[in-house]
C-alpha cells in the first residue's frame, strides 16, 4: 500500500504549490494529472493553467484530464515515480452529467487504485462548501458531491492536510 496524501482547502490557499512541494522529492518521474479542460475557454482560465504549468518541475509528465485516469496511467511508459492529481473538483466537473452514485463509485475505484499503486500520490481538492447553501439545485448538488468526494479522499489518505492562508494544517 503506497502513501496517499490528501491536500484540501479554499481557493487561493496555496494547495497547488504545496502539492508540488510534497511531490518534488519523488524526482523527475512524477506524473501530473491535470483535471481541468485541456483547452481553457477564456483568457483568465488560460492564464491560471499557464501559471500552474510553470510551477511544475522540468521533467514531470502531464496527463490532461483523461476520462479514465487508471487506463491512462496503465499506458504510461515508464510508470510514474509519483502522481499529483489536481483537482478533485475539476475531476468531478468533467463527470457532472453522470449520476452521483456513478461518480462516487468511479472516485472510490480511483482511490483504491492509488492506494495500491507502487508509487506515492498527492490528491488536491477544493473546499467549496464553506458558504451559505446555494439556491440553485445544480450548485447544491455540485457542492455536496465535492464534499462527498473530499470525505472519501480524506478517509483513504494516509496523510491529510488543510491549507489556510498559505499555511498547512495537518489533519491526519
Amino acid at each position: 500500500m503506497s502513501d496517499l496524501i490528501f491536500l484540501t482547502g479554499p481557493v487561493r490557499s496555496g494547495k497547488s504549490a504545496r502539492a508540488v512541494d510534497l511531490a518534488r522529492p519523488w524526482g523527475p518521474g512524477v506524473v501530473f494529472v491535470a483535471c481541468y479542460a485541456a483547452d481553457p475557454t477564456d483568457s483568465e482560465m488560460a492564464a491560471r493553467v499557464a501559471r500552474h504549468q510553470a510551477e511544475r518541475p522540468t521533467g514531470w509528465r502531464t496527463l490532461e484530464a483523461p476520462d479514465d485516469v487508471g487506463a491512462a496511467l496503465d499506458a504510461l511508459d515508464p510508470p510514474p515515480a509519483g502522481l499529483l492529481l489536481d483537482s478533485v473538483v475539476t475531476w468531478a466537473a468533467a463527470r457532472f452529467d453522470r449520476p452521483d452514485d456513478s461518480i462516487l463509485a468511479e472516485w472510490a475505484a480511483l482511490l483504491d487504485r492509488l492506494r495500491a499503486a507502487p508509487y506515492p500520490a498527492v490528491v488536491v481538492a477544493d473546499e467549496i462548501g464553506w458558504s451559505p447553501v446555494p439556491m440553485d439545485p445544480a450548485l447544491r448538488r455540485f457542492r455536496d458531491l465535492a464534499g462527498w468526494l473530499g470525505q472519501a479522499a480524506g478517509a483513504a489518505a494516509t496523510e491529510a492536510w488543510l491549507m489556510v492562508a498559505g499555511l498547512p494544517v495537518r489533519l491526519k
